[in-house]
């Protein structure tokens, strides 16, 4: 099977510091790919709080994660602080990509590149939905919503 290759555009709006803990760690005495996913997660909340909004209430709506790509660099060891930039593109009528690059503190290593896909989700309906025209002026302002 092929390599999955994620080249990121350089669209990082935000960035947050989080530290590896010894329960990030895995067997191989490196930062485990579930707790990476775990820490994507974190950092994309935090994008989220500073635009004044949660993953289940986007101007009304929610999102829901369609698909991720993570791309490992380098290593992360027990109490390294990383560097979590994140950014949205790609944008469809419905959602659209988180993007994300993990470097070292210092920036010197890149640690991984990811990409999360997101379609917003009507819970109480229990569809898909449009993206709040909210989420492009606080988080993509120059972003225009996708027709169709």
């Amino acid at each position: 099977m092929a390599r999955v290759r994620l080249d990121l555009p350089d669209a990082f709006t935000f960035e947050t510091t989080m530290t590896v803990r010894v329960s990030d760690i895995n067997y191989g005495n490196h930062l485990g790919n579930d707790r990476m996913v775990s820490m994507l997660h974190e950092a994309r909340l935090r994008f989220l709080l500073k635009h004044q909004f949660s993953e289940l209430n986007i101007g009304g709506i929610g999102i829901l994660v369609s698909d991720l790509v993570v791309n490992f660099t380098a290593e992360a060891f027990v109490a390294e602080k990383l560097i979590f930039r994140v950014g949205v593109t790609d944008f469809n009528k419905y959602g659209c990509d988180f993007i994300y690059q993990v470097v070292s503190e210092d920036g010197e290593k890149v640690i991984a590149k990811a990409k999360t896909g997101i379609v917003f989700f009507d819970y109480d309906e229990r569809k898909i939905a449009r993206i709040p025209q909210v989420f492009f002026d606080r988080c993509a302002p120059d972003q225009k919503p996708v027709q169709g």
